[in-house]
């Protein structure tokens, strides 16, 4: 049995609800990558609080709580690298990377450097999916995903259902 390998970035709550919900496009970073392509959006344990907070102030910004957590939450597509070369740069993008001042200046002055994953075609999963992460990007098997193991057509069809009927309540009420 063949199992699928897929490319796996851990991303800070808030940020990583921001990308797989389309509030984000811009993912920054002190390193760069030659990788394209689909990967999934993981969200680790710990949660940027100062950031959620200064974010759920932002106008426009969307946040749920609580955030999920310590799972694979969705996925994207890294089209493009942009390579900042000035902090006017990366202020010129703020609406698109959401990265507090402190980090702007962070990324360039200390690190020296600063790329900007453009980011595509973002899509939140319906149920987050348990997985630990690691630095960078990292390889996941399908077959290692608790939630390829337990969830069963018949789990999938409940919840569904009970989508269905909380719309229908909702929108009777």
């Amino acid at each position: 049995m063949q199992h699928n390998i897929t490319k796996c970035l851990s991303v800070s709550q808030p940020f990583a609800h921001l990308i797989t919900s389309r509030q984000k496009s811009i993912e920054l970073r002190s390193w760069n990558t030659n990788f394209r392509g689909e990967f999934f959006i993981h969200a680790p344990l710990k949660v940027r609080t100062s950031d959620t907070k200064r974010l759920k102030n932002k106008k426009g910004i969307q946040l749920p709580s609580p955030l999920h957590t310590g799972a694979i939450i969705g996925k994207a597509e890294l089209v493009d690298i942009k390579k900042y070369q000035s902090i006017k740069e990366i202020v010129k993008d703020s609406k698109m990377h959401l990265a507090s001042t402190k980090m702007q200046q962070y990324h360039l002055q200390k690190k020296g450097r600063c790329y900007g994953f453009i980011l595509k075609n973002a899509k939140m999963f319906g149920i987050p999916i348990p997985c630990k992460g690691k630095l960078g990007f990292f390889g996941v098997k399908s077959s290692d995903l608790p939630a390829y193991k337990k969830i069963t057509k018949s789990d999938i069809t409940t919840e569904i259902i009970e989508e269905e009927y909380r719309y229908q309540w909702i929108n009777h009420h």
